[in-house]
């Protein structure tokens, strides 16, 4: 009995001084493994979110150069039909007069070249045209041409309507005692000088040169009588004596020339 006593004291001696030593290595190391993973989940989603808000700023570029694009191109475009509009005056003062070859209301032919060593008017004429009519009903070109009686001075008047009739011209000419009415049915002649209305004017020199071009007097409105001032017949009057037009253009008025095509 005695050696079963010593055996139970000293078992329990051994199990009071292990008892200690298995809580301290087996109770503490669970502790340490779940507390690693608890840093790391949070730094990740924190970096990934932040990167979207950058990337959708960049489409704004593309969508600006477009736009440069398509002002550009319709600008340039509609500008260039404005060139073939300034064009139109054929003849200058001071040089040679285009030269001509027409037919009269009677069926003769005549040149400007016929003409040469005269001061020629041409006057672009149109029977049906009611500006012409009341300068020619008026005797607007009787009184210029009754300056110049004896002297070297022609009045020619060209008809360049599209749809003119012969017939119509020479009546219209021997109502108003018009001395040269030509007919130029293709345009090309009053093409060549510019005319752009009837009536329209230009005073030639002896030497075939024009000295001037424009309306026949400022009397667009009929309304001045006889204070109205004579652009043609002060042209006639300075080339005459040698001088230099005042005057040398004008802006014609009237109705305007009906060209074919």
């Amino acid at each position: 009995m005695r050696n079963v006593r010593i055996r139970l004291i000293a078992s329990a001696i051994v199990f009071a001084i292990a008892l200690p030593v298995f809580a301290q290595s087996g109770g503490a190391q669970p502790a340490k493994e779940p507390a690693k993973p608890a840093p790391a989940p949070t730094k990740e989603p924190a970096k990934e979110p932040a990167k979207p808000a950058v990337e959708p700023a960049k489409p704004a570029a593309p969508a600006a150069a477009p736009a440069k694009e398509v002002a550009k191109e319709p600008a340039k475009e509609p500008a260039k039909p404005a060139a073939p509009a300034g064009a139109a005056t054929a003849v200058a003062i001071g040089k040679p007069a285009p030269d001509f070859k027409l037919k009269d209301v009677n069926g003769k032919e005549q040149t400007l070249a016929s003409y040469k060593g005269k001061v020629v008017v041409l006057e672009w004429s149109n029977s049906a045209c009611p500006v012409c009519q009341r300068h020619a009903k008026g005797g607007t070109v009787a009184k210029v041409m009754g300056n110049f009686k004896d002297k070297p001075v022609v009045w020619v008047n060209i008809d360049s309507t599209a749809d003119a009739k012969v017939e119509d011209g020479k009546k219209f000419a021997t109502d108003n005692k018009l001395a040269t009415y030509l007919m130029d049915p293709t345009g090309a002649t009053g093409k060549a000088y510019g005319a752009k209305t009837t009536p329209h004017c230009f005073v030639i020199d002896k030497d075939g040169k024009l000295a001037y071009m424009g309306a026949m007097d400022d009397d667009k409105d009929g309304t001045k009588g006889d204070k109205a001032k004579n652009y043609v017949q002060e042209a006639v009057e300075a080339v005459l004596k040698g001088s230099t037009v005042a005057t040398a253009t004008t802006d014609p008025y009237g109705c305007t020339v009906k060209y074919k095509g």
